[in-house]
């Protein structure tokens, strides 16, 4: 009987992975609006690495608390230098931020849906930071369209629109409301 009360827990541990990684916890995972891995998930998890943690990627309906969750994720995980991913999903555009062991970090942005979006990446302008959605960022307030070799220079594909053109919904704006 003894042996078993020892013996119950231990293998209850193991079930319920009670050891505790050595980097940022893991946002709670939430809906997605694409299939994985996509474009976008492989372009960050070029820029963080095999060992990276994933904070999450959640669409444009996330709760607050799945937002908090991610975000704190990674905040803690860039000050640490601990590399790490999260990924945002809104209607028509998917954004991304990734940071790797040396602290450096990298957005990835896809425009469109389908088969072929439209990817951009590149070193962050900014350092990382919650914008007012609760997404985190690594753009100024107003830089949206600082990032190097992005669409912001009129390097669209044919047919695209600039997000980022006056009158065009800012991707790190505060969702809607539902009611």
């Amino acid at each position: 009987m003894k042996t078993l009360m020892i013996v119950l827990p231990i293998a209850l541990c193991g079930l319920t992975a009670c050891n505790k990684s050595s980097g940022p916890t893991a946002a709670p995972k939430a809906s997605v609006a694409l299939s994985f891995p996509d474009a976008v998930e492989k372009k960050l998890q070029e820029y963080s690495g095999t060992q990276a943690t994933s904070c999450g990627r959640l669409d444009v309906h996330a709760a607050e608390g799945q937002l908090k969750a991610a975000s704190d994720c990674a905040l803690q995980a860039s000050q640490s230098k601990h590399p790490f991913y999260v990924a945002y999903d809104m209607p028509g555009m998917t954004v991304g931020v990734a940071g790797n062991a040396e602290g450096k970090l990298f957005t990835v942005q896809a425009q469109g849906e389908g088969a072929s979006p439209s990817l951009t990446s590149g070193a962050c302008p900014s350092p990382l930071r919650v914008a007012a959605s609760g997404r985190v960022t690594c753009f100024a307030p107003g830089d949206m369209g600082a990032m190097s070799g992005s669409h912001a220079a009129g390097a669209m594909p044919p047919g695209m629109p600039n997000p980022h053109a006056a009158g065009t919904a800012n991707p790190h704006a505060a969702p809607p409301q539902s009611k």
